[in-house]
Order: structure tokens, then C-alpha cells, then sequence
């Protein structure tokens, strides 16, 4: 008899929610990460150009994602003594 274990594969889990509102925290970090890729393609010796546009064209779509975010609507941040 064959023990065999079945692994999840890498798709197993989704990588972002799929109700709710957006995390503002990972937006910033998908745009960070984003230019940081566009830069190393340009610090290259052979630069990829393409590659780069790519990169910030994704930082834009993350960084006018978290512009449509509502980041103060948390009843904590809300009104309260000062």
C-alpha cells in the first residue's frame, strides 16, 4: 500500500480578498514593491525599458486604488475628545 500525501498547489489560496474593501496597507506595499521591480530593471547593465513601464504602470493602478479608498471610515479614527 502507497501512502501518498497531496499537496495544495501555489494557486491554492486566493492573493487578494474578494469582497470587501481593498486593504489600503497592501496597495501601498503592491505600489512599493512595484517601482522598486521598475527600478532594478533600469539599474541594469542592459536595461529592460519594457519591463520598467510595466512595473510603474502597476504602481499607478495600486496608487489610484488607494486614492478611491476610504482609509478614515474606521469609528476609532472618528470624532472623540481632542
Amino acid at each position: 500500500m502507497n501512502n501518498v500525501t497531496t499537496l495544495a498547489s501555489r494557486s491554492a489560496a486566493p492573493t487578494t480578498p474578494t469582497t470587501g474593501t481593498p486593504d489600503p496597507i497592501q496597495l501601498h506595499a503592491d505600489a512599493h514593491n512595484a517601482l522598486a521591480m521598475a527600478l532594478h530593471y533600469l539599474r541594469q547593465p542592459r536595461a529592460n525599458v519594457p519591463g520598467a513601464a510595466r512595473k510603474a504602470v502597476q504602481a499607478l493602478a495600486a496608487l489610484r486604488s488607494l486614492g478611491n479608498v476610504d482609509v478614515c471610515t474606521s469609528p476609532s479614527t472618528q470624532g472623540g475628545a481632542a
